[in-house]
């Protein structure tokens, strides 16, 4: 109570703590256009995609093979009369196999969009040792030599460049589609997940009743060229599986990702390009030496592939940097309302808007430049824009200059922090909670002798006047 009796009332319009609580509000609503910015960025990802996919269609797409199997057609007689014979076919895999791949990659562009595609000369070899395979066909099946073939597979024949020279023992044979088998569906999910249109395989075979036979051994060659995007697999088609692959991805900017159901043995990643083998042994497979048709379907989990991606993709950079939008927007309101904390000047709530707005604009600024350039190229534009706006409006509003450069200092440091979270990538979360931490202690350090009621910053305590004594 006052000297007159009448109750001082602060005013609840120049409280600072209701003030930062409605600077807190506005950051959490600023967050609200940021999940329209992410809308905007899913339909250029979509669209990305669907690009890849149409020129994935054109060049063969995402490529799966299977090397030489053998094929053999068998009819089980009925049971008890009446009942009609059982008909199906009986595969049998090599004892060992192995296949190697030479990788020629490139980009395709349509529009803004890039497309890692390639070429590739495939070998395959297979030794087939028949004697202790056909004493495991099915019960009582009986094996129709004469219309067994020896089989190759392939997600899409529209890549293929020439047609599939194949070797067996002393013969040529020549491929052309399957008589026993029609394509084969994957029952790898994670393979469908990850390379959509790889769910199944069509069969290419070629005669091999002067082959096979129930004690034969002999080996099988085959060579291919063709093309796809994206990925090439090869299947564990032996008991025993060696695949090496080689390939130039990184003179036209892409990079290798190892993926499928194993990763290589050995693998090495240069700037000349990448070599990597992998060695699958029979009891890591996981599928039986021979069986019917459906044994076939089990190999989707046994795929030795390379993917071909881009290193900065700028739509996975820009939504990794779109999830930190709340949090930076949060601290640049911060650090303007510790300006007007400590400069004792009026700040509209209007004014953090527009900031915020201007955050905002970022993203779109780096989206748009860094579709035609690239991620790094598309930041420090963005970046240096938005920093030199944003700082230049703090010395406008706190008419100062030297306020201006304060702002300039921080916030350029805050956007690079930006950049190294997106490049960290494995250490980012652990990177932008320490930012949050450090960020939220240094406003208590500069707000502790703030009156939040009044809205008032006090003088140091060692150029406060001492108060007078009062006499006794």
């Amino acid at each position: 109570m006052s000297e007159t009796g009448v109750f001082s009332i602060r005013t609840p319009s120049r409280s600072m703590g209701l003030k930062l609580l409605l600077v807190c509000a506005l950051a959490l609503l600023m967050s609200v256009p940021a999940l329209l910015v992410f809308a905007l960025l899913s339909d250029r990802t979509s669209r990305a995609e669907q690009v890849a996919a149409e020129v994935g269609a054109l060049t063969g797409g995402p490529q799966t093979f299977l090397g030489p199997v053998l094929a053999v057609p068998y009819i089980t007689p009925p049971a008890a009369a009446g009942q009609p014979a059982e008909r199906g076919v009986f595969v049998i895999f090599p004892t060992t196999g192995s296949a190697t791949a030479s990788i020629k990659s490139d980009v395709r562009r349509r529009g803004l969009f890039k497309v890692p595609v390639w070429a590739a000369d495939l070998t395959f070899r297979s030794s087939f040792d028949l004697g202790e395979s056909v004493a495991r066909a099915p019960s009582g099946a009986m094996l129709d030599w004469s219309r067994s073939e020896l089989l190759l597979g392939g997600s899409d024949a529209r890549g293929a460049q020439q047609d599939i020279a194949v070797r067996a023992g002393t013969a040529d044979l020549t491929l052309s589609p399957a008589q026993t088998l029609s394509d084969v569906a994957m029952t790898a999910p994670e393979t469908r997940q990850r390379t959509p249109g790889q769910a199944s395989l069509r069969f290419f075979g070629a005669p091999a009743a002067g082959l096979a036979g129930p004690d034969a051994k002999f080996e099988v060659s085959a060579a291919a060229r063709f093309t796809g995007a994206q990925r090439l697999a090869v299947l564990a088609f032996g008991k025993t599986t060696a695949f090496s692959a080689s390939g130039d991805s990184k003179g036209v900017g892409v990079e290798p990702s190892f993926d499928g159901g194993f990763l290589p043995t050995a693998r090495q990643v240069n700037a000349d390009g990448f070599t990597a083998t992998w060695r699958v042994p029979f009891i890591a497979r996981g599928v039986p030496a021979e069986g019917t048709a459906e044994t076939l379907s089990r190999l989707g989990a046994t795929a030795l592939g390379v993917s071909l991606i881009e290193p900065a993709n700028p739509y996975q950079a820009v939504s990794r940097s779109l999830k930190y939008a709340p949090m930076f927007i949060g601290i640049v309101f911060l650090t303007f309302s510790l300006f007007e904390a400590t400069r004792r000047t009026r700040v509209h709530p209007a004014q953090y808007v527009l900031i915020g707005l201007a955050q905002l604009v970022f993203y779109l600024l780096l989206l748009s430049i860094a579709e035609r350039t690239s991620f790094t190229t598309g930041f420090v534009i963005a970046a240096t824009a938005t920093v030199g706006l944003i700082s230049t409006y703090a010395g406008w509003a706190f008419e100062s200059r030297k306020q201006g450069f304060v702002a300039l200092g921080i916030f350029g440091a805050l956007y690079g922090l930006i950049y190294v979270l997106m490049r960290l990538e494995d250490f980012a979360l652990l990177v932008g909670s320490v930012t949050c931490f450090a960020a939220l202690a240094l406003a208590m350090y500069f707000t502790r002798r703030i009156d939040w009621y009044g809205g008032g910053s006090p003088e140091p305590e060692e150029h406060a006047k001492p108060k007078p004594k009062t006499a006794k």
